[in-house]
């Protein structure tokens, strides 16, 4: 090789180094998918304060702003909050209550954790494909399939009224279904639910009414 390509081929080499540092370089910033946050919904209505909570960090909520996958959504004393997930699911929720989004996906379903608090959920029979949505909480797992009902504190316990729809109910390794105008009870975490049964005007009313 004479000194004139070895020369030639030195020249090459920088380039192509300098244009992968150059590449590299881009990657590093531009943001990946891995770090963006997956929105799960948005914030519909708002009474009193309310704010989403995630690694350590806090952000407050306002109408029309967005509640991402892997947030607790917090609301304050005397407060309420009304949230569409994906397109046609609606939860609310009541005073101190904490809600955190597991997973929630357009056309398969969610896993919600009920952390304290009470909640309504909502979606409407003519709302599309109806997944199966999965509600966590202390007391007991909830297995959705498209319903209206209440999940949260009630006279001293955690209880399930259905509107309409159908949940089933676990707790303890025991599952009941509940179905329209029915509800269940479960007295503490840990204990089985309640054969299923009609609740009174009056509960039904406060339930509804947090």
């Amino acid at each position: 090789m004479s000194p004139d390509d070895d020369q030639s081929e030195q020249r090459l080499d920088r380039r192509a180094a300098i244009a992968f540092a150059g590449a590299a370089a881009g990657a590093l910033l531009l943001p990946g998918p891995a770090f963006a946050a997956q929105e799960a919904g948005r914030v519909t209505a708002l009474q009193g304060a309310a704010s989403a909570e995630a690694a350590g960090a806090r952000r407050a909520l306002a109408v029309d702003g967005i509640v991402n996958v892997d947030e607790v959504v917090i609301t304050d004393a005397e407060s309420r909050l009304t949230m569409r997930l994906g397109r046609t699911t609606t939860v609310n929720l009541g005073a101190r209550s904490r809600l955190k989004i597991d997973r929630y996906l357009l056309t398969a379903g969610g896993e919600l954790n009920l952390l304290s608090g009470g909640m309504l959920y909502d979606r409407p029979p003519d709302g599309g494909p109806r997944p199966g949505t999965v509600i966590r909480s202390a007391y007991g797992l909830l297995a959705v399939r498209g319903t209206r009902f209440f999940a949260g504190m009630s006279r001293g316990v955690f209880g399930v009224f259905v509107e309409h729809g159908r949940v089933d109910v676990t707790g303890a390794g025991h599952t009941v279904r509940v179905t329209a105008g029915l509800g269940t009870d479960i007295a503490k975490p840990g204990a089985r639910p309640t054969a299923v049964g009609r609740w009174g005007e009056a509960r039904i009313a406060e339930a509804l009414a947090r």
